[in-house]
């Protein structure tokens, strides 16, 4: 398989996946977009082994742990047979991707397979270190900005956009999966307990404590948003678009007071407005 051909099995893997933040989309610059593609395409793999099927423990961690050879492997100049190692060998090699960025990304599904909970916000943000913000650092390569002001904002995306995905997933990670990454004290100052998750309960108490993520990730988000106008043209407008369509999600889980366990869509009306307010906020 030549390099063409492995892109076009990337972007096939980016397209046939739902996603309520665009990846890979047409917004990107067209020098970014088969690269971004191949980087989705490995997490998207991770992803798969340290959450889908009928896997043991065991043999995700091994899964995940060959997945870190390929990479090794991949940066000491080995061939692959593998279309997503063969693009992402190419993205590595024109735009210098840090290898460890990869590692940590294995790293933090690794995690997914052998921790369950999550004592503090602390230690949900070290998760959110290697599980997101290497995502974000990558698309920074990719650009070619990485000074410490911009990776530290994207960081700040990144993580906020972690935890709305768990804030979305609440019912999913702990009715399949078994995990909880509501911060478990914050969990118990609340006067809340594992009860609420299996029973999907919503009632005050488990409204109060939601409300109190949502307003930490809005202030995360909020506080990595001026990327989206110091990168110029295509990807700034990409990024304020990502930015709005976490707030709107935000926003839905907000007034969510029904079932905080549902998870919200971005209908078309909703990305109508999200372009607008991208556009608008240049």
């Amino acid at each position: 398989m030549n390099t063409k051909q492995a892109y076009k099995h990337c972007l096939n893997i980016s397209k046939n996946h739902y996603e309520n933040f665009p990846v890979a989309s047409w917004i990107l610059p067209r020098r970014m977009r088969l690269p971004t593609a191949a980087i989705y395409a490995f997490a998207r793999r991770a992803d798969d082994f340290a959450d889908e099927g009928d896997l043991t423990d065991e043999q995700r961690l091994t899964e995940l742990e060959q997945l870190s050879q390929q990479i090794n492997d991949l940066y000491a100049g080995s061939d692959s047979s593998d279309p997503v190692f063969i693009a992402l060998a190419d993205a590595v090699k024109r735009f210098s991707l840090p290898k460890e960025l990869f590692l940590d990304l294995i790293d933090a599904f690794k995690q997914d397979v052998t921790k369950k909970r999550y004592a503090d916000f602390g230690e949900l943000m070290q998760y959110c270190r290697r599980s997101a913000n290497p995502v974000g650092r990558l698309m920074l390569h990719l650009y070619g900005q990485t000074d410490r002001i911009s990776l530290g904002q994207s960081d700040a995306i990144c993580s906020s956009l972690q935890l709305i995905n768990f804030y979305q997933d609440m019912a999913q990670d702990y009715t399949e999966l078994g995990r909880v990454y509501i911060p478990q004290d914050e969990i118990r100052a609340s006067f809340v307990n594992e009860t609420y998750f299996n029973s999907r309960r919503t009632d005050g108490p488990m409204i109060l404590l939601m409300r109190k993520q949502y307003e930490r990730a809005h202030k995360l988000l909020q506080g990595g948003a001026p990327l989206g106008k110091s990168l110029k043209g295509r990807f700034g407008f990409e990024i304020r678009m990502i930015i709005a369509a976490a707030s709107n999600i935000l926003l839905k889980l907000d007034k969510e007071t029904d079932d905080l366990f549902s998870r919200p869509r971005l209908k078309f009306s909703d990305w109508l407005w999200i372009f607008w307010k991208a556009l608008r906020a240049k």
